[in-house]
């Protein structure tokens, strides 16, 4: 079984999240849309400018999951009014969980969901939510397989297409 470790980020690895934001965005949607809609959408929300900010931001966290000292994949949490749609201010949203397809099947995505998991219990948080493209079919079973329902839907704007997102969230305050 491969040993695999989650790192907090911090402003000084900028260059590798940068490289594995795009990387892992490009092979997970690049075959699904133009070329021109990508490249817009990676320049405005996976700049320098964009990632540093969102790093020195104290609401905003992002973990490298690791392989062997590489980096193979990535969660950002948004916390408070840092969440691009407040749903609550005592939720964590999910803003990005991605794996290089190279490790999909292996676990790490569960990995870092746990990671997500214990950063809302640590600030007791309510519940845990994201938005997902609704034609991503593997993601939304991966998340209803760890316990999340749909709860609304959104437009997400990429380039100049608007998607629809749907909303799930999984509870994990008290009842």
């Amino acid at each position: 079984m491969k040993k695999f470790e989650i790192k907090k980020v911090t402003l000084e690895d900028i260059d590798q999240l940068l490289k594995i934001s795009r990387e892992t965005f490009l092979e997970t949607f690049a075959s699904f849309n133009s070329k021109e809609n990508m490249a817009k959408y990676i320049n405005r929300q996976m700049s320098y400018e964009k990632i540093s900010s969102e790093l020195v931001n104290p609401d905003s966290k992002f973990y490298f999951a690791l392989f062997r000292d590489t980096i193979i994949g990535y969660l950002k949490l948004n916390f408070g009014k840092s969440q691009t749609e407040v749903k609550k201010m005592n939720s964590v949203e999910i803003e990005r969980i991605y794996v290089l397809k190279k490790y999909h099947g292996e676990n790490v995505g569960q990995l870092l969901l746990k990671k997500a998991i214990e950063a809302g219990l640590s600030i007791n948080a309510d519940f845990i939510w994201l938005g997902v493209w609704e034609k991503n079919i593997q993601a939304i079973k991966f998340y209803e397989k760890n316990g999340f329902v749909r709860f609304e839907q959104h437009i997400f704007k990429l380039g100049n297409d608007n998607q629809t997102d749907i909303m799930m969230k999984m509870e994990i305050g008290k009842k």
